[in-house]
């Protein structure tokens, strides 16, 4: 535990930063609660703001130690700029990211906080920065081309405790955890095979022993040969490491192999969210339904019959009425087109965004 996380958590504390947390909240690692995301869009002469891109738009769900949390959606439905928002490479226009820690104190015993991540500014977040990384979905820019790849998985370390000679070692070790060898250390990314490149970055996460590693569409770059290893490898990880994932994609087929729990989104907003096997078995909110009609089958033999959508996905600038996706919803009614669904529990630990559930 850093010095400045002992001797910070009274000022925390103070600016509503810090809370305590009760024993039943032990499993918890991380709570989004009404998370927005907007991006303001200039016009006119002057340059004024004429509106917003509303990119996450109101999202909650929380995650537990251990769990693989699957967001999928078509692109461009705000999963991604979730992933970057979490981990603060965006600002939250609004909302809370609460992350959960266990800090010992100068004079008592381990104590579980939790922290407003949306709250704490750039001195603040340098404690936690090593505790939530990210793998990002191109692997070639994502690498510092100048660097080798032992500088690259190094310098995590050295941001947050120096240059030390121990820190060789461990990249020495982590290069072999990722099943590359020491000969890779003093060579550049461009020497490399896209999936060797996924490898290095998924090492770079790794470095700082974190809790949550956020994996933005990781494997959709390679190949599908590549990308069966890439996930045998992350969930090898997983069990060695006990780290937590949100794994984002929008390949429902790959998200069904690794996810404990899937959130659906489309247009910023979560549709659908609940165990994995309950979302592919019984999917309730139709948009769900549709997106799984579109995964292909294991028998070649077995037709499967696709839901097709009408119409393009509406521009998150300006979104429809109601429900958002009530312009191309095969069951939408008038009430549809009037009144935004309210997000709610409908069976135990599943969550649906929809006037009518399960009836399509």
């Amino acid at each position: 535990m850093t010095e400045f996380k002992k001797s910070g958590l009274n000022l925390l504390e103070e600016k509503g930063k810090l809370i305590r947390v009760n024993g039943k909240e032990k499993k918890n690692l991380l709570e989004v609660k009404d998370l927005k995301t907007y991006f303001p869009v200039l016009g006119g002469v002057f340059r004024k703001v004429i509106g917003y891109v509303k990119a996450v738009d109101g999202v909650s769900f929380s995650i537990n130690k251990g769990e693989v949390f699957g967001l999928v959606g078509e692109t461009g439905c705000g999963k991604s700029t979730i992933g970057k928002t979490l981990i603060r490479i965006l600002n939250p226009t609004s909302g809370n990211i609460l992350y959960y820690d266990n800090v010992e104190l100068k004079n008592g015993p381990f104590q579980r906080i939790k922290i407003d991540l949306s709250k704490l500014n750039r001195k603040e977040l340098m404690p936690y920065r090593s505790q939530i990384q990210m793998i990002f979905q191109d692997p070639y820019s994502s690498l510092n081309p100048r660097f080798t790849v032992g500088d690259i998985i190094e310098e995590p370390l050295a941001i947050q405790r120096g240059r030390k000679k121990e820190n060789k070692d461990k990249v020495k070790d982590l290069l072999e955890k990722v099943g590359m060898s020491e000969e890779h250390i003093y060579r550049y990314p461009h020497e490399f095979s896209g999936g060797q490149r996924q490898r290095i970055g998924i090492a770079r996460a790794l470095s700082t022993n974190p809790e949550l590693i956020i994996a933005d569409e990781p494997v959709s770059a390679l190949d599908v040969s590549i990308q069966a290893q890439v996930i045998n490898l992350m969930q090898d990880l997983q069990d060695e490491f006990k780290v937590t994932y949100i794994f984002i994609s929008h390949d429902l087929s790959v998200v069904k192999h690794i996810a404990h729990r899937i959130a659906v989104m489309y247009l910023g907003f979560i549709m659908e969210m609940g165990p994995a096997e309950q979302i592919y078995n019984n999917p309730q909110n139709p948009y769900t339904k549709v997106l799984l009609s579109a995964v292909p089958k294991g028998d070649p033999g077995k037709k499967a019959k696709k839901q097709p959508l009408r119409g393009e996905v509406p521009s998150s600038l300006n979104k429809p009425s109601g429900c958002a996706f009530n312009p191309r919803c095969p069951i939408a009614k008038d009430i549809c087109k009037k009144e935004e669904p309210v997000f709610e529990e409908k069976e135990k630990g599943t969550f649906v965004k929809c006037h009518f559930p399960g009836k399509y």
